[in-house]
């Protein structure tokens, strides 16, 4: 034992035996930050959504380092968006029982991290990271609709689209798309994210369904987008993603009638 203190090799530790151990950390900061702003005041929650962002996005930054050639930009701005949807989403759920979730909370923004720092993503984890981006809107916008009152500045639906912006440009950009096309098509996305977000306020949904309604069109509005540019047939794209989102509205109308 004495040998190896002296000669420097020592035992892994817990931490070394993590793959980028400071992506564990931040996730857990986060995670803290979240916790804080469930059981803190509506001031020191716009403080932590006000922290997630700078520690989500400069934490990315450190942690995946310089942009290269095909990745983007938006990468950066995942882990900060889904720490500030968890924020707003956590709310919604009694303190007492809110932090149980803490850690819960902590392995999921780590797995959100990992994806990015991976860069290049199989099949498999580009259909998570639709999964996550997907999850990312439904939560901000269901602590959007529960938090903020219809008259507000900035309106709600307005804060939705704008979510949906970023997160319609990380899903361009994992298609393989950058520059102008990039943001034409993130511009598209929230177009339509707020279309469908006035919808379901105009329609006054219950609970959660008017979130998960914006989060599916999302969903289908990516998944229509990427069938295009893979070269699939239109018709094809139109009955497959059509069927989904008129599944969505049925439900959204039966839910209304209620």
């Amino acid at each position: 034992m004495i040998a190896r203190l002296r000669s420097g090799n020592r035992p892994a530790t817990g931490v070394d035996r993590v793959d980028r151990p400071w992506a564990l950390v931040l996730a857990v900061a986060l995670a803290a930050t979240a916790a804080a702003g469930w059981l803190s005041s509506p001031l020191g929650l716009s403080v932590a959504v006000g922290l997630q962002l700078a520690l989500g996005g400069l934490g990315a930054v450190a942690l995946m380092g310089p942009s290269r050639p095909g990745l983007g930009l938006a990468r950066y701005t995942t882990l900060a968006l889904a720490g500030v949807a968890a924020t707003l989403a956590g709310r919604m759920i009694p303190g007492g029982v809110s932090l149980l979730l803490v850690p819960f909370l902590a392995i999921l923004l780590w797995a959100v991290l990992w994806l990015e720092i991976r860069g290049e993503m199989t099949s498999i984890e580009r259909t998570g990271l639709d999964l996550v981006l997907t999850a990312t809107l439904f939560a901000a916008a269901a602590g959007i609709g529960t938090f903020f009152a219809k008259s507000a500045w900035p309106p709600p639906v307005a804060l939705v689209a704008l979510l949906g912006f970023l997160l319609g440009l990380r899903s361009a950009e994992a298609r393989g798309r950058g520059g102008v096309e990039a943001v034409g098509q993130a511009l598209l996305h929230a177009l339509a994210v707020g279309q469908v977000a006035l919808a379901v306020v105009i329609l006054g949904l219950p609970g959660l369904v008017a979130p998960a309604i914006v989060a599916l069109a999302f969903y289908v509005w990516g998944g229509a987008a990427e069938a295009l540019g893979d070269g699939a047939p239109g018709r094809s794209v139109v009955i497959e993603f059509g069927s989904l989102a008129l599944l969505g509205l049925l439900v959204a109308l039966l839910m209304q009638q209620r």
